[in-house]
């Protein structure tokens, strides 16, 4: 799979606590892009914040656990497609935000595609220098 090079950034702002169909809606939702075979995902977790439903602040501290820490879905891939991934699954979002920008893709390879077929050595990604094509 290949991006262009003036990508898109979905945020997804939820709650740790939250959930959809029985599981963690942040694991629905990855689900749901693997699915759409969108470029990736990743789940980060927050150690401390708040959000528009409630003013107070989820923090993790050993004193006291809180159970509903924030997290943030990331996704990386067109506007196109990243748009109809969030039509497909906005309304399963009770609260929460969403964000979306403009992202410069600077590379996206996996280990898997650098190497070359039948050998073990990675394949260069140069510009060619004059005199190549």
């Amino acid at each position: 799979m290949t991006l262009p090079e003036e990508g898109y950034l979905l945020r997804i702002f939820i709650g740790e606590g939250d959930k959809y169909a029985g599981k963690p809606l942040y694991e629905w939702i990855v689900v749901q892009a693997r699915a759409q075979g969108l470029a990736g995902a990743t789940v980060l977790r927050g150690i401390m914040g708040f959000g528009a439903e409630s003013r107070h602040i989820h923090t993790f501290k050993l004193t006291r656990l809180s159970e509903d820490l924030p997290v943030i879905i990331e996704i990386v891939d067109t506007a196109e497609k990243l748009e109809k991934f969030l039509a497909s699954i906005e309304d399963k979002i009770e609260a929460g935000l969403v964000t979306l920008e403009k992202a410069h893709v600077r590379f996206y390879h996996s280990s898997v595609s650098k190497k070359r077929a039948g050998s073990s050595q990675p394949v260069e990604n140069k510009p060619p220098t004059s005199g190549e094509s």
